[in-house]
């Protein structure tokens, strides 16, 4: 039997495989998340923080009820408190001048997603894209950068973990949830704070006219236990 021999063409072998990558490249997106995701560590999520001093950090979500923001900034700065604001980048985009009134208040700011999207079904790109377009907001309007992450919802998955860490950010979720979303009274968001306050505890609210009613109480409270307010940076640093 006769053998054909086929010349190595070293030429053909250089094209063959830069077809391959371009292909690759341009046409498997998913690929292209694993690309950018395979060398970056998803740092976990923080629920709360240091558990060794008797401080708990209030943390506000911020994507509607702007009617109650100046109020409860008043209460705040009556009890000479500081807390962490996450602000949506579709609100601070809409509401420049509470946003100023929140950093003069001396408040934290954290990033909140720009949409108010579910994060743990969106991939990477977009995962980024609602972070940073968020980031981009805020600083244009105040001059922050933010470095901290609470994922509307509380929603999550790997993919968001890494989004954020890539970013330089921490993902912050809560430990206790006064639910004032819920509208189901001023008594229930009390009872939820002061059932378990904890050293560290991230607690986690909503400007509402609920909240505005129950801060009095929970922050007297609080004090009275012997528990500092703060800022989530102040807990976790």
């Amino acid at each position: 039997m006769k053998i054909m021999y086929i010349p190595f063409n070293k030429n053909i072998l250089v094209i063959t495989c830069f077809t391959i990558l371009v292909f690759f490249f341009l046409f498997l997106p998913s690929n292209k998340n694993i690309l950018h995701t395979i060398n970056v560590t998803a740092e976990k999520p923080i629920y709360k923080g240091n558990e060794n001093i008797n401080k708990v950090a209030f943390e506000c979500n911020v994507v509607w009820g702007s009617e109650y923001i100046p109020s409860m900034l008043n209460i705040f700065k009556e009890h000479d408190i500081k807390i962490t604001f996450f602000i949506g980048g579709e609100w601070a985009r809409d509401n420049p001048e509470l946003l100023k009134l929140i950093v003069e208040g001396g408040h934290e700011i954290g990033n909140h997603g720009f949409a108010h999207k579910h994060h743990s079904r969106l991939n990477f790109e977009e995962n980024i894209k609602e972070i940073k377009d968020t980031e981009d907001t805020i600083k244009d309007i105040t001059g922050i950068t933010t470095c901290l992450f609470a994922p509307p919802y509380g929603e999550f998955d790997n993919t968001t973990l890494r989004a954020a860490s890539s970013l330089g950010y921490k993902t912050i979720m809560w430990s206790i949830d006064t639910i004032d979303w819920r509208g189901d009274g001023v008594e229930a968001i009390i009872n939820r704070v002061l059932k378990n306050p904890h050293n560290g505890a991230f607690i986690l609210m909503h400007p509402t006219d609920h909240t505005i009613t129950a801060l009095p109480t929970i922050i007297k409270e609080l004090k009275q236990m012997g528990y500092e307010i703060g800022t989530i940076s102040e807990l976790i640093h």
